[in-house]
């Protein structure tokens, strides 16, 4: 597509057609990511034994598919996808397939470091809407859940397969692309109450104090320190207990924080790249695009005209 064309909305065709050209096999077939397996079948086979080590999103793009957890059945089309929890063993059975239509899905396991950032990201950002709710959420009794699939989650879906294509964009546009699929799938109705727990257990340990401390210092220099002291903790025992309940050290995890809160204020479009390396804490803009780049893969510069490019994209539709 040329830089002049307006993107249309993703279908149903498209997915079907990205899939059906990178599975030219039956069964299996490998993805160009790890963890990413596309499947074709012609007659409708199973049921059989699988296992997955990562929470996992499972798409159907044509025909029907069944899966079989602890003794519950879970059916997915090209209409509802499914998510499994990580460490599953299960039955899987196509049920619809041709040699016309064949049966065309993929499966994409997902690093629960990658889970762990979106969904603290997005608890950090919603903890006043979760506790209101924490007295409605139950512990979650199913390790797999079927949803419905909407345009955001198959537009998503279509440019990680699209990026994961070329060398370049495989490097620069797929992760981000990944991230907005995580985002995508735990912004949904069966995964709130996941949140809202993990916004509970988040809301009784001194972690939590710490995470509202740093967004309203995000602009001033903090160290280890001045977390650890924020809760009467010595920096060695925060910063193992920081590590445990969120997966990074306190340091690592700033930085991603001031990052992503200056993602926000380039996609806002109101203020200047060294405006906003100022009011996220970076003494240096040259250091600040530095890091900018490599954690999302684009200058700060780029990232912005890329999601003004989009909104205008949008506003066409």
């Amino acid at each position: 597509m040329s830089s002049g064309q307006l993107e249309r909305p993703a279908t149903s065709g498209d997915l079907i057609a990205e899939l059906a050209a990178r599975a030219p096999a039956v069964g299996a077939n490998a993805g160009a990511w790890p963890g990413l397996s596309i499947y074709r079948f012609t007659a409708p086979a199973g049921p059989s034994w699988e296992e997955i080590q990562s929470l996992s999103l499972c798409i159907v793009a044509q025909g029907r598919k069944a899966v079989t957890v602890g003794g519950e059945t879970y059916l997915y089309d090209p209409f509802h996808y499914l998510v499994l929890s990580s460490h599953l063993h299960f039955q899987a059975e196509i049920l619809e397939a041709s040699p016309v239509r064949p049966f065309l899905s993929f499966v994409l396991q997902i690093e629960p470091a990658l889970v762990r950032r979106v969904s603290s990201d997005m608890l950090e950002r919603r903890t006043t809407a979760f506790r209101s709710r924490l007295g409605e959420a139950q512990a979650p009794d199913r390790p797999a859940l079927v949803s419905a699939l909407d345009q955001e989650l198959l537009g998503a879906v279509l440019r990680f397969l699209r990026a994961v294509g070329t060398d370049a964009d495989r490097r620069v546009l797929a992760p981000l692309y990944l991230q907005e699929m995580v985002y995508r799938v735990l912004q949904r109705e069966q995964f709130a109450r996941l949140l809202a727990i993990a916004a509970a257990e988040a809301a009784t340990n001194p972690v939590s104090a710490v995470l509202d401390y740093v967004r309203a210092h995000l602009s001033e220099p903090l160290t280890v320190a001045d977390m650890a002291e924020q809760v009467s903790l010595s920096p060695s025992a925060f910063a193992h207990l920081f590590r445990d309940v969120t997966g990074r050290s306190p340091y690592q995890f700033l930085k991603e924080m001031r990052l992503d809160r200056a993602r926000e204020l380039l996609v806002d479009g109101n203020l200047a790249v060294a405006r906003v390396s100022k009011e996220v804490g970076y003494a240096s803009v040259s250091h600040f695009i530095t890091e900018f780049r490599g954690r999302f893969g684009v200058t700060p510069r780029a990232y912005c005209d890329l999601n003004a490019m989009n909104r205008e994209l949008g506003s066409q539709r």
